[in-house]
Parts: structure tokens; sequence; C-alpha cells
């Protein structure tokens, strides 16, 4: 499925819609159960000619798995269909057709199970394709007219109609109002926008119309970014599936060798054939990606959304942890403890301009401005020509007046004159608030670390084997180090850019298996380079190209619940696989000796197969994640 087709609104595939090869699957599945319960019926009955229902079925069916799996052979994928085939050819040439068709019952099944799953993946990514409009309103010489998306520019006009979904990136040039982007910030509430503000594609438009200026192309825009991801999250094989066809590769030419010296020290063919039917575990392997969905299924119903499948595999490997600070290990909602303003400038009136521009801002320390302004009874004002560029600060004009919030270091780098003019920093967060290009305030507050985190990074060593514990954070040394004592973490990073983030994250990473745990955009690089990269989705973008996975609800009881979870999924995993292999060779034993005949070793391997799956659902049946805290 292309991206492009996806940004226009063009569905290759609806959700509802069956793919053939599922169908076909279907298909030969129903016919061999048909071509089963007739021969039986028949031999039942006495009657003559009891193959043939089965000879129908293996022409059908059989052949079209057969020249299926060929087609895998040329393409050097050796794995457990080789014996499946095997054993097939082996049992029509002995005339043993019952037992080829149970060999067509499991393959067919098998692959039908798979391609449901895969299907189900599909349904998500198709579901949000059709979120799109497949038109947008072009206004251009001061006229109007709908244009395919596809063939938006750069710097043109979009109008946005009341309840529209933006079909791109771009910025307000005209109107106030507001936008949902709970789908991509997680976020459950409104986010206002004025001139000057930044809107995402895919977001929703509220009762007021929009007029934004084109700053990417469609193929560009957070939305079809959104569809790239998850397109390629689909088309990744997880490292564990891999697993599977290794074990099935080397399962498979070791199984052969046994059947065959099965039949030449006995003289038996029939047992070369029972020797491959046992050892044909096809749909046993199907046991480690249904684990996987029923893993990242039981996730999204805890509020941890997974969006790179192999962050289950490498989660219970890391043994380094690091930690950003704000929103992190902390609410991530400061409060204003204190303003300092400038001579003449009053801390009500400025807290009310710097609570009016932060109206449109993500910021945690926005939301502490505006209840500020709301117990200072300050009403809120519009806010023109707003900008937030990551490190960069956000400016704008409230009124007559043009204001800028930033923080001291960045200040200070363009304006060192006003060092002495600054207030003594204190512990805690604060912003530097400039009227008009002049030294206004300086903003303090205070935000307090999570009950949960002292508890969280003392139990990462003794019950999930983590070596090293770090906070690596923006924020001033003072304010790291006090949260860092509450918590118990002896080292920290203070005063850190994003690039150097990434540089501490990426040495930790080549020294082992490293989690990063971190909220907000400038994050984003750092989550990227470590092992597992998992994002809190109060601030940060759920389809950023970095995290991982995606804690909804900020708690670090949902990171432990996902520590559990991928464990217990690797283990289940593991047992399915290597459990079921040793059933299998068991009954390999057996069918060599002449105890088990071909079929009843297809019937005794669908056993096997179904306990192995089983196994696997275990995680679809539960309804708890195990938990420490």
């Amino acid at each position: 499925m292309q991206i492009n087709n996806l940004i226009s609104g063009q569905v290759l595939n609806p959700p509802t819609s069956t793919p053939p090869a599922f169908r076909w699957q279907l298909a030969v599945l129903a016919l061999c159960l048909l071509a089963i319960a007739v021969h039986l019926s028949l031999r039942a009955a006495g009657l003559a000619a009891t193959n043939i229902p089965l000879l129908i079925a293996v022409v059908l069916g059989g052949v079209p798995l057969a020249l299926e799996i060929l087609l895998k052979l040329l393409h050097r994928d050796f794995g457990a269909d080789l014996l499946a085939l095997l054993a097939l050819v082996t049992g029509v040439w002995l005339q043993e057709y019952l037992a080829a068709v149970l060999i067509m019952l499991m393959l067919s099944g098998g692959q039908a199970l798979e391609s449901y799953a895969l299907r189900k993946a599909s349904a998500v990514m198709e579901a949000l394709a059709q979120r799109m409009p497949s038109i947008a309103h072009l206004r251009k010489g001061g006229a109007q007219r709908d244009i395919a998306i596809a063939d938006i520019a750069i710097d043109d006009e979009i109008m946005i109609f009341p309840h529209e979904t933006a079909p791109v990136d771009g910025t307000v040039i005209e109107g106030h109002g507001s936008m949902d982007e709970s789908y991509l910030t997680g976020e459950p509430y409104q986010m206002f926008k004025a001139p000057g503000a930044s809107v995402l594609s895919g977001a929703i438009n509220g009762e007021a119309m929009l007029v934004i200026r084109a700053e990417k192309l469609p193929h560009d825009s957070r939305y079809a970014q959104i569809m790239q991801v998850m397109q390629e999250a689909e088309q990744k094989r997880p490292l564990m599936r891999r697993l599977g066809d290794r074990i099935g590769a080397i399962f498979a030419p070791l199984s052969l060798a046994f059947a065959l010296a099965a039949w030449y020290f006995t003289g038996d063919s029939t047992r070369f054939l029972a020797v491959l039917v046992v050892a044909t575990p096809c749909p046993l392997l199907i046991a480690i990606p249904i684990t996987l969905i029923s893993a990242i299924s039981m996730a999204a119903k805890r509020g941890i959304i997974i969006r790179d499948p192999t962050v289950l595999e490498r989660l219970p490997t890391c043994r380094t942890a690091i930690f950003d600070k704000t929103g992190t290990l902390t609410y991530g909602k400061p409060e204003l403890v204190n303003v300092a303003p400038a001579p003449d400038i009053d801390p009500a009136e400025i807290v009310q301009l710097a609570a009016s521009l932060e109206h449109y801002s993500k910021h945690p320390m926005a939301i502490a401005l505006m209840q500020a302004a709301k117990k200072m009874q300050r009403p809120l004002l519009d806010a023109d020509r707003v900008s937030e560029k990551p490190g960069q600060g956000l400016s704008g004009y409230v009124g007559k007046h043009e204001i800028l919030i930033t923080h001291r270091k960045k200040l200070l780098q363009t304006h060192p004159a006003l060092t002495a003019t600054l207030p003594p920093t204190a512990a805690g967060l604060e912003c530097i608030i400039l009227q008009d290009g002049a030294y206004a305030a300086t903003c303090q507050f205070r935000d307090a670390p999570r009950a949960d985190g002292k508890s969280f990074i003392h139990h990462l060593a003794p019950s999930h084997q983590f070596n090293k514990i770090m906070l690596v954070s923006g924020d001033r040394e003072s304010e790291v180090a006090y949260l860092a004592e509450l918590l118990g973490i002896t080292e920290t990073l203070a005063s850190q850019s994003p690039e150097q983030k990434v540089a501490i994250v990426r040495a930790e990473t080549a020294a082992a298996p490293t989690l990063f745990m971190g909220d907000g955009i400038n994050d984003a690089p750092a989550l990227a380079s470590a092992t597992v990269g998992i994002a809190f989705g109060q601030h940060s973008s759920v389809t950023s190209e970095a995290a991982g996975a995606v804690i909804m609800e900020n708690s670090l009881v949902k990171v432990d619940e996902l520590i559990h979870l991928s464990a217990s999924m690797r283990r289940i995993m593991l047992q399915s696989a290597l459990g079921g292999m040793g059933l299998s060779l068991l009954a390999m034993a057996f069918a060599a000796a002449g105890y088990i005949t071909p079929v009843a070793g297809a019937l005794l391997q669908e056993a096997i197969d179904m306990l192995a799956i089983a196994n696997a659902l275990r995680l679809a049946w539960s309804h708890k994640i195990e938990t420490d805290l």
C-alpha cells in the first residue's frame, strides 16, 4: 500500500474486505474438512471408492499448496514447510491419502491463522487512512476551489471548514479556533489555534473556520508519517518470529535425516512418512506471532501502545535505564510559586500576557501560567503571530505587546547584558519573559516527583536486572540534583541539549542494551537511539518515529507492567516453540519405532500444535498484567 494513495484517501483494501489469499486458505481448509468427512462416511457405510474425495482434495488444494512451498524454496526459504511438502508428496506416493489431506489441513489452517492476524494489523492502518479527506479547499486570488490532496503545494492557502480534517501540515494565517489533536498527542483536550500557530495534518477542526498556509507537501506531512510508520511496523518481522524460522530451518534437515534413517534401517517406507508427518511443525510456529499479537492487544487495553513489536522482545534484555526528568519522573504539571518582575512591571499583568500566549502552547508550564492567571482573575487575551520552535521559546503578540517566553540559558546567549538583571537561580523550574524586547519577569515553578518514582527506581535492579540507572535532563543542575536525591539516583547529567542526550544514550547503548524513557519532542532523538525507547503520551506525539512504545496514562506502574508483559511474552514464546519441538521429537521416535502410523501421526501432530497454540493464547485469555508496584 503506497503512502500517496493513503493520503489522498484511496484505501486499496477496505477493512471489511477479505484478501484473496485468506479466502483461498479458508477454501482449502473447508475442502480438507469436507473430504475427510465424506471419506469417513463412505468407510462407515462400507462403500467403495472411499479415497475419491481425498484425491479430489489433493488435486484441488494440495497441488497449489505444493507449488506455493516450492516457490518459497526457490527464494531460499528453507524451514518447516519443506517437511510439509515432503510429507505431502510421500503420502500421495504411498497412497496414504488421508494422511496427505491431514497435512494439507495443518498447512492451510496455520496459513489462515497467520493471514488473519496480518489482516487485523492492516485493518488498523486502513481505518486510519479513511480519516483523511480526498479533497482540500484551495484559496487563490480571492476565489475558492476544491483540489485533490495530492495536488497541494507548499505555500498554498487551504481553508479548513468546521469539523473538517486538516489535509496537510501548515500554519494558521486567518481565524481563531481549536483543533482536536488527540490522535497525535494523546492529550484529551482541544489545542487552541491563532495566526502563527502550527496545524498538523489529520487534526480535526472545531467550530470556527481556519485558513492555513501549507508548510509541507502531503506526503511529507505528519499524517503521512503516521501511515509510513504503521506500514513499516506491519512489514517488520519480529526477532522472535525469525527465531521460529531459524528453529524450523534447523529442525527440518534433522527430521528428514531421522526419517531417512528410520526407512533405511527398517526398510519400511511408511515409517519414513510417519516421522515426516509428526515432524511438521508449521502451525506450531504460528504460536509465536499469536503470542506477539496477544501481547500487543493486552498492552493496548492497558493504555500502552506498542508501535514497534521488537520492543517486547528487546525490553527484557535491557540493563541500563536512562530517564528524562520533567513529565517522566515528575508529574509534568508544575505550579507557579513565584514571580520576580522587573521594576515598573505589574506581576499580575505580565502573568496575564504570558498566559494568553501560552494558551496556544503544549508546554507543561503553559497550564501553570493559565491556572495562575485564573486565580488572579485575569482573563486570557487573543494572541497573534504565535511561534514555538524547539529550543527557541514561545513568541507572539498579545494586544500591542510582543511577548517572548524563553529559558535563562537561551536568553543569556542572545542577551548577555541581562546577567546582572536576572534574579539568582533557585531550585525548581523557571521561564524568562520579555515584553517588547525588554526583560519583564522571571516565573518560578515547582514540579512534584511522582509518588511511585522512588519505589519504581529501587525495584529495577533486583526485579528486572538493571545494572545502571541514570537521570539525564535539560534542566538545571540544582533541580536535577534535588530530584535525584529524592529518588535515590546517583548518576545524573543536567543541562543536556537534545544532541548531548543522543550522544549519552548511544554511548550507553554501545556498552549494554539501554532503555530510555522520555517526554516531549526534544527527547525524540534519544528515544530513537536507545535499544528501547518509551514515550509518555501526555506531552509527546504518538506518531513520532522515535519511541517503540507509548505510555498513554503517564504512569511508571504502566512501565513496570510493560516490562512484565514483555518478559511473559518471551517466556511463552519459547515454551510454545521449544516445548512443541520436544514433543514432536518424542513422537518422531515412536513413529520411527513403528508405533505411530502416518494418519495417527498427523492427528498427534495436530494435537501438539493445538497445545502450543493454546499456550500462546494464555496472554490473550489473561485479564491482568503482573506488576511489582
